[in-house]
């Protein structure tokens, strides 16, 4: 499962499960306060969450600069998802050491605080890891080529690593990063790429492709979102990486930027472990 579903609001997983997990760590934190009737740990973790949000967005933006460097203006725009998770993990901890070393009175709070949050987020990963049981692999799902002819995403990838982009040519955010794409599919010769669109016939999509002028290789109908369901994605566009061995590395949910893309195209030109 990559999405989770909250009324209207489609959240990636991943996000949702920070989201308990600062909640349950702002849920002790408003108990602590009551009780000893201080509200300055909750103060202490905005301060951390703000601090790891701006050191992860920082350290990303860097990394990347020449890929922002051509339109300054995205380097705020963090619907990309372009965060470095250990800068932002640091920078928290060291509001917390530094607030910690000048309140003695706010350690002992603050640890119950961070162990309910991290009790939280390991809870989740343990039940999602325990019901995945194994690293994601290719799903099976036949999918239709725009000739007709029924394939599937091993045979296409050739034992190469590969990007599976989901989309639909209604989804404004897939129409916006689909020059992204096609450039790095061109660029990219040592690693496959699949658009699978969901839900339309083959008609829309020929139409689309013909008057948007994108050439674009490996294009395939799911016309019942089989793929989409298999990889557990309610969400469009959804973009999967996979290594040469099949496994699933990493996945994006949204509209990717240049940045975004190469650094998840940076793991899959990682060597991978050949063991089974």
């Amino acid at each position: 499962m990559l999405t989770v579903k909250l009324g209207p609001l489609v959240l990636p997983l991943y996000q949702a499960m920070l989201i308990v997990s600062v909640l349950a760590a702002y849920g002790v934190s408003y108990l602590v306060g009551r009780r000893q009737k201080n509200a300055s740990l909750g103060n202490l973790l905005s301060d951390m969450l703000i601090a790891a949000l701006l050191a992860a967005r920082l350290v990303f933006v860097v990394t990347w600069f020449e890929l922002y460097r051509a339109a300054p203006w995205t380097m705020v725009d963090i619907r990309d998802g372009g965060f470095t998770p250990w800068a932002g993990i640091l920078a928290a901890l060291l509001v917390a050491a530094w607030r910690g070393w000048r309140e003695a009175a706010i350690r002992k709070p603050l640890v119950l605080a961070l162990a309910a949050g991290t009790l939280a987020w390991g809870t989740m990963s343990g039940i999602r890891h325990w019901q995945q049981n194994e690293p994601a692999t290719l799903p099976a799902t036949q999918l239709t080529t725009l000739a007709g002819e029924q394939t599937g995403l091993a045979r296409l990838a050739g034992g190469k690593p590969l990007v599976v982009n989901l989309w639909a040519s209604w989804c404004p955010p897939c129409r916006r990063e689909m020059p992204l794409l096609s450039a790095a599919q061109k660029q990219q010769d040592g690693i496959a790429f699949v658009f699978v669109n969901q839900g339309e016939d083959q008609i829309t999509v020929q139409r689309y492709l013909s008057e948007s002028g994108f050439e674009l290789s490996h294009v395939l109908l799911d016309r019942d979102t089989g793929l989409g369901k298999a990889v557990g994605s309610m969400a469009l566009p959804t973009t999967l990486f996979y290594d040469s061995n099949g496994r699933l590395r990493d996945t994006h949910l949204g509209e990717l930027s240049a940045a975004s893309l190469a650094d998840k195209l940076k793991q899959l030109h990682e060597p991978t472990n050949q063991q089974e």
